[in-house]
């Protein structure tokens, strides 16, 4: 998954103090993920952004069992 700041729509501020944030998804469809496990990705980035400090392991063990779940390479 990728992630960058963007501009938003009507963004009172400068072009370069960004308050967007774009995620891009392709590599998830190219592993196989589904619809439900994006609920999963979505959680996790949740965590990540509301409660990192306390939810760090939960996000790790998750994250490793999409990726056990979803191989790039059998």
């Amino acid at each position: 998954i990728t992630a960058n700041k963007n501009t938003i729509p009507n963004e009172p501020l400068s072009p370069f103090i960004t308050s967007g944030l774009r995620i891009g998804t392709p590599a998830v469809t190219t592993r196989g993920l589904k619809e439900a496990d994006m609920d999963v990705v979505a959680e996790c980035i949740s965590l990540a952004i509301t409660d990192f400090e306390n939810s760090a392991d939960a996000i790790r063990a998750k994250v490793t069992e999409l990726l056990r779940t979803y191989p790039l390479y059998e």
